[in-house]
């Protein structure tokens, strides 16, 4: 998929905006291996990073406040490619072990990519798609 006319070149970083910061950052520190790589105390923000992707995730100013991915425009998920090795049927079985992780459906075929995927919410109701070679 290759469009030499593209001014860009990738995701820099995404900003999620969050119910809990510290849940959400636990959560990909412990879940999926990211690391702390910044933060804003007085935003609050916290910057993790894969090595290849960063997020920035910064804390809802309000009570209350929730998305509706079906209601709402923004964003309706994210998906992230797993490293080459990773056991997608552990790390499945690692999330849905997790009490701060709704599975949606477990790791299947993606049409006829030959990939595989699978979707979950994470803390904050992000809905984050995994996706295996």
């Amino acid at each position: 998929m290759s469009n030499i006319s593209a001014v860009t070149q990738g995701v820099h970083h995404l900003g999620l905006t969050v119910e809990d910061i510290h849940a959400t950052r636990d959560f990909f520190v412990a879940a999926l291996g990211f690391s702390e790589v910044g933060q804003k105390t007085d935003y609050p923000a916290i910057f993790i990073s894969d090595g290849s992707v960063m997020l920035t995730l910064w804390q809802v100013q309000h009570e209350g406040a929730s998305f509706d991915r079906k209601a709402n425009i923004g964003l309706h998920h994210f998906a992230l490619r797993l490293a080459p090795g990773i056991d997608f049927t552990e790390l499945y079985n690692t999330l849905n072990n997790r009490e701060d992780v709704t599975i949606e459906f477990k790791p299947e075929a993606l049409g006829e990519s030959g990939l595989q995927h699978m979707m979950c919410a994470i803390p904050s109701n992000i809905r984050l798609e995994l996706i295996a070679a």
